[in-house]
C-alpha cells in the first residue's frame, strides 16, 4: 500500500495512527505528497487534491481519511472502529466533530496567514467561534473522563487538538478545558503520538 501524506496534516496523521495501532505501518510506503503539487501527477490519484490518499495493493485508490481508516480497520479485523451499536455511533460522531474543528480552523488559519488588510473579520470571528463550540463540546464529552477508551474518534480529536497546538501555540485553549487537557496529555503518551508528531 502506498500512503499519500504530509507530516502536518493532521488528517494523514490519523491514518498513521491507525495503520501503527492496528500493525499494518510496514505494509504501508509513504509518499510525502503536497496536496496542491500535482508535479508527480496527485491530481490522477485525488482529483479533489487532498490527502491522505491510499493506494491499495492490488490496485485502487481511497481517499479522505474517514474511508481510508475504516478500510485500514477492516483489513486488520480491528476494533478502533466499532462494528455496530453505540459505541460505533459514539467513535463515529467523535470523528465527525474532530474533522469538523479542522475543516473549519484550517481555513481559519489560511485567512490570518494573509496580509491583514485583505482578511475578514466576519470570517475569523465566525470559524473561531465554530473551533471554540467544538472545543467546548469535546470538552464535555464523555470521553475525557474515560482514559481508557481508545477507538477512531479518540484517535480523531486527539489529532485535532494536536494539530491547534502545532498551528495555533497561542491560541490557549486548556486554560477553560481542563478535562479535555489533561485527556490529551495521556493520549499523546502512547507511541503511535509520538512517533507522529507534527514538525
Amino acid at each position: 500500500m502506498k500512503l499519500y501524506s504530509a507530516t502536518a496534516s493532521p488528517y494523514s496523521r490519523k491514518v498513521r495512527v491507525i495503520a501503527m495501532e492496528l500493525g499494518l505501518s510496514a505494509q504501508i510506503e509513504l509518499r510525502e505528497q503536497m496536496p496542491r503539487d500535482n508535479s508527480t501527477g496527485f491530481f490522477s490519484i485525488n482529483p479533489l487534491a487532498r490527502i491522505p490518499a491510499l493506494e491499495m495493493d492490488g490496485g485502487g485508490i481511497l481517499y479522505d481519511s474517514p474511508v481510508i481508516c475504516e478500510y485500514l480497520n477492516a483489513k486488520a479485523k480491528g476494533s478502533l472502529i466499532p462494528a455496530d451499536g453505540a459505541a460505533r455511533w459514539d467513535a463515529l460522531r467523535r470523528q465527525a466533530l474532530a474533522d469538523g474543528l479542522l475543516d473549519t480552523a484550517l481555513p481559519l488559519r489560511g485567512e490570518l496567514l494573509r496580509a491583514k488588510e485583505l482578511q475578514s473579520e466576519d470570517l475569523i470571528v465566525r470559524h473561531r467561534a465554530t473551533v471554540d463550540r467544538a472545543l467546548d463540546a469535546a470538552e464535555h464529552d464523555p470521553v475525557t473522563a474515560n482514559p481508557a477508551l481508545f477507538d477512531i474518534g479518540v484517535i480523531a480529536l486527539a489529532c485535532a487538538l494536536g494539530w491547534l497546538d502545532f498551528r495555533f501555540p497561542d491560541w490557549g485553549w486548556r486554560a477553560s478545558r481542563p478535562r479535555l487537557a489533561k485527556w490529551l496529555i495521556e493520549i499523546e503518551r502512547r507511541p503511535s503520538f509520538e512517533a507522529t508528531r507534527p514538525g
